[in-house]
């Protein structure tokens, strides 16, 4: 039986991916995003999924759609 699975690294490179695109640091994100450094960290080498309410604090800081940013997860996976 096929069970779908949500691959963090994917997940991970796609925010860092946005994150450097706009030219900023991961303190500055996780400021903005109001989230830890460390837990930003963590997303981005896929060690850590985020909630819904990360990925939107995340989309929010970087002034994208969270939408975007899952529409380039998919397209990854």
């Amino acid at each position: 039986m096929y069970k779908p699975t949500l691959d963090p690294k994917v997940v991970g490179s796609v925010i860092a991916g946005f994150r450097k695109q706009k030219g900023i640091s991961q303190e500055v994100l996780s400021g903005l995003a109001d989230i830890g450094r460390t837990h930003l960290s963590a997303i981005e080498r896929g060690e850590r999924k985020p909630t819904l309410e990360t990925l939107f604090r995340i989309a929010t800081a970087l002034n994208v759609k969270m939408s975007n940013i899952v529409i380039s997860i998919e397209e990854k996976l």
